[in-house]
């Protein structure tokens, strides 16, 4: 055997193994989706997420462990049976993914202010809707999360909230705020601990029981509740996280570059290999 064909060999396999790992792990995302989609409670109980939120992250990695597992077969197959239609096809997805995220970052970079004024929009618009229709509280159990896990209330401030019709009571003059936004570590006030008893805040302690659609946690704003803007932290922690974050999309893109290297390689010098089959 040629170094030519030692080396064409290790590349093949080095592309099998590779996506061999890749479609055990699509498999396990795939997996850990439809769990959590069929056995929602015990979900629920382990990270303390209400049901909405779960159901929408539940198809997202379900959903991402297909794709994952299609495009790790193709390589598979294609590495392993030397197909150039598969590689190609293989080569040709990667390089789609590639430029879509390059693209998108792009468009991030050059229109920041626009999406921060989109997300600003949609997410006042969650506020003032808050609980006008219990039915369908999907957006604003979302932000409930966000604000518990961020320590933070309303977009700019616990202000934001004053104005809520859904929020206001006749009997007290005192603005009400959801009990997300309240500062379970400033005090230990058990009347309110039994509020926040509720699945999306068990970082508080036992569940006590589920939150139903027509449930409304509200705390005082004159209690220990957060008091800076969901904006601010959430600017923060992409501040604190920014080095993890380009990590991430620098390691993405790099792994993709080296598949689509991998693959075209091994495609293109694959003609050879046949030339040399065929003469012998």
């Amino acid at each position: 055997m040629s170094a030519q064909d030692s080396c064409l060999s290790l590349i093949k396999y080095l592309l099998f193994v590779f996506n061999l790992f890749f479609f055990v792990l699509g498999s396990l995302i795939f997996c850990f989706g439809i769990w959590i989609l069929i056995d929602k409670t015990s979900f629920v109980s382990f990270v303390g997420l209400s049901f909405m939120p779960l159901q929408i992250w539940s198809k997202a990695l379900a959903i991402s462990g297909i794709l994952t597992m299609g495009l790790a077969l193709l390589g598979c197959v294609g590495a392993l049976k030397e197909l150039r239609c598969l590689l190609g096809l293989y080569f040709g997805i990667l390089l789609l993914l590639f430029a879509m995220q390059i693209t998108l970052g792009i468009l991030i970079s050059t229109q920041r202010t626009r999406l921060e004024r989109r997300v600003k929009d949609i997410v006042m618009e969650t506020i003032q809707r808050y609980h006008a229709h219990p039915e369908e509280s999907a957006a604003e159990e979302s932000w409930d999360y966000v604000q518990f896990q961020l320590r933070c209330c309303g977009w700019n401030s616990p202000r934001d909230w004053f104005s809520i019709p859904s929020l206001s009571s006749n009997e007290s003059e005192v603005h009400r705020v959801p009990c997300s936004c309240y500062n379970s570590s400033a005090s230990n006030d058990s009347a309110v601990f039994e509020k926040l008893s509720f699945p999306h805040f068990s970082r508080l302690g036992p569940l006590a029981r589920p939150r139903h659609s027509t449930d409304l946690c509200l705390v005082p704003a004159n209690s220990d509740i957060y008091s800076e803007g969901c904006a601010r932290s959430l600017q923060k922690w992409l501040h604190n996280n920014l080095i993890s974050i380009v990590g991430i999309c620098l390691g993405v893109g790099l792994l993709e570059l080296s598949f689509m290297t991998l693959s075209i390689f091994l495609c293109r010098n694959l003609d050879q290999v046949y030339d040399r089959l065929a003469r012998h």
